[in-house]
């Protein structure tokens, strides 16, 4: 049976939100959660994750071109941790090289604004690595 599943691109000042459909075969952009504070961006999450029904959370951990591990991807990790003990679902990790830059260059192919584009990067961002997700979750 399939979940629904919410996908998080973490960043220094906004987290990316992307949910799953019901059957979790696609992939929508959810929106921005603009950080203040942990404490704030993990009640958003868990709001979300109660909204939405989700089952699982899939967090995007930036991996350097070569597959190892910077300093983006250890803010990422220690963000995780804090989010397992605050959520009531799963969370696993997946890899996001590129899904930022992919992700303008779709909102660019669509006609989408500067400044719309800068307002919805992370969510789509978030959309595009959840859907490689569900797309090897399927195969």
């Amino acid at each position: 049976m399939r979940v629904r599943i919410l996908a998080l691109d973490v960043g220094e000042k906004r987290v990316g939100v992307a949910v799953s459909d019901a059957g979790g075969v696609i992939a929508q952009a959810a929106g921005v959660i603009v950080r203040r504070s942990r404490r704030q961006v993990l009640a958003e999450i868990r709001a979300r994750v109660a909204a939405s029904g989700a089952a699982r959370i899939v967090v995007g951990l930036p991996l350097r071109m070569d597959g190892t591990e910077g300093d983006a991807a250890a803010g990422v990790r220690k963000f995780i941790d804090a989010l397992r003990t605050a959520v009531p679902v799963p969370v696993e990790v997946q890899d996001e090289r590129l899904s930022t830059a992919e992700a303008d260059r779709v909102m660019i192919a669509s006609g989408a604004r500067r400044t719309r584009r800068r307002a919805a990067r992370d969510a789509v961002a978030a959309a595009l690595f959840l859907q490689t997700y569900l797309d090897r979750q399927r195969h």
